[in-house]
């Protein structure tokens, strides 16, 4: 019998509106206490025993009986080998897809990313000089799923940035997924080695006699991946931790209602906990939403896992008119953001928080997600309120540029003396007075 997916049918002039909204929001971010304690043990024993404790979970975990961590890198020949015997389709897209994200990002880096300064009236120059990191470290999941389209997103921005060496973990079955491994050919991964889990992440973090230590990590993964990247973070930087899937489509009922639909499909089939929300001021179109779902779910591979999805997290929301509904997207800030409208133009304004905007009828979500070009790396759970897609900002650091003239020095350092004085430091006071004529 085929799964049915009645996602959670609301309207804002309901009397309990509020808190059903809010509960079919609630996402707990909490993590197992087992998973916590078992990716303690595992970081520590990896910052200990080193390339013997990374083989050791590996084979564990894995199943594999690699006898060394040489067994465990991918070669360069191996990445290029898999793209040279990928159907000439897929190379294809691959190419393109990576052709258009790059273009993307080169475009983001001079936008923002680049050293800048100026003088004042003193002389004095103030600004600002842009350095890529060294060394960044990707995750690439490969267990119930594997995702060549992440690895670009994570790796080309890196590139872009002029990040010096990347190097790919993925868990041993991501490692025989061909596409996976001819992205990292055609991303430009400098090392690849098949380990995973928090054991990989601890030995990107902290390096071992095998695997450099980075600056980075960035790239998702399953609960132990996150414990073990929130752990680590300070000793190395960490691109997010991200919650589940979400997309909220904005419909003025002008769009097919079934492209609205398999939109919805779109992210629901990820994972039991995405969460897939329609808001419209049409009720009758909200009807024929949950027609095209009933119709079409039968015929998807993953539609238990949709209608789990739906069913649990999924919302058809009835709004007075398409303003309340831009209003209500903002409070939820969501991961992708459909503009389902003839004039996406018009409502585009009143959109404050969004991880990707995706505008009119012909913009479905899946595009951003494989090649239109910005990255699909995004906040998630509402963080969209206070951060930003993964970019070519994320593999690069700021630091400030001063130089203080002679003229600068006496008003700057008259400024600093009476300040540093009245906060009791007087060095700070005095090395600024030095530098003043005597008067």
């Amino acid at each position: 019998m085929s799964p049915t997916a009645r996602p959670l049918r609301l309207a804002t002039t309901d009397a309990g509106f509020e808190q059903r909204f809010a509960e079919r929001l609630h996402w707990s971010a909490e993590t197992d206490a087992g998973v916590e304690q078992a990716v303690e043990k595992i970081i520590a024993d990896v910052r200990a025993r080193g390339d013997a404790a990374v083989l050791e979970y590996t084979n564990r975990f894995d199943k594999l009986g690699a006898t060394s961590m040489g067994a465990l890198e991918l070669g360069q020949g191996q990445l290029k080998a898999a793209f040279d015997g990928l159907p000439a389709a897929q190379r294809d897209a691959l190419e393109a897809a990576a052709r258009r994200i790059r273009s993307y990002h080169e475009a983001q880096k001079k936008a923002g990313g680049e050293s800048w300064s100026y003088r004042d009236e003193d002389g004095t120059l103030l600004g600002q000089k842009v350095t890529p990191l060294d060394r960044v470290g990707t995750y690439v999941p490969g267990g119930k799923a594997a995702y060549p389209s992440s690895l670009l997103m994570n790796v080309i921005p890196a590139h872009v940035a002029g990040v010096s060496e990347i190097i790919m973990v993925v868990p041993h079955p991501g490692a025989q997924n061909a596409l996976l491994l001819a992205a990292g050919y055609v991303g430009g991964v400098h090392r690849a080695f098949t380990i995973g889990g928090a054991q990989a992440v601890a030995a990107l973090a902290y390096g071992t006699a095998t695997v450099p230590r980075v600056d980075k990590i960035t790239g998702p993964g399953n609960a132990y991946v996150a414990s073990a990247k929130r752990r680590v973070f300070g000793q190395v930087g960490i691109d997010m931790i991200a919650g589940p899937s979400e997309i909220l489509v904005l419909a003025d009922g002008t769009t097919p209602p079934d492209w609205v639909a398999m939109d919805l499909f779109s992210q629901a089939e990820h994972d039991e906990l995405a969460q897939s929300i329609l808001l419209c001021p049409d009720a009758a179109y909200i009807d024929r939403v949950q027609a095209e779902i009933d119709r079409l779910l039968p015929e998807l591979p993953r539609k238990d896992i949709i209608a789990k999805s739906m069913n649990g997290r999924g919302a058809l929301i009835h709004t007075r008119t398409m303003e309340e509904a831009c209003a209500i997207s903002n409070r939820i800030a969501p991961e992708h953001l459909e503009i389902a409208s003839r004039k996406p133009e018009y409502w585009e304004p009143l959109l404050k928080h969004a991880g990707a905007i995706f505008l009119g009828a012909f913009t479905s979500e899946s595009l951003g997600d494989y090649c239109a070009g910005p990255n699909h790396v995004l906040p998630t759970s509402s963080t969209a309120r206070f951060s930003s897609p993964l970019g070519v900002y994320d593999f690069q650091k700021r630091s400030s540029l001063i130089e203080v003239s002679e003229a600068g020095a006496q008003k700057l350092g008259a400024i600093a003396a009476e300040l540093a004085y009245g906060e009791g430091l007087q060095a700070h006071a005095r090395a600024a007075e030095m530098r003043m004529k005597k008067r």
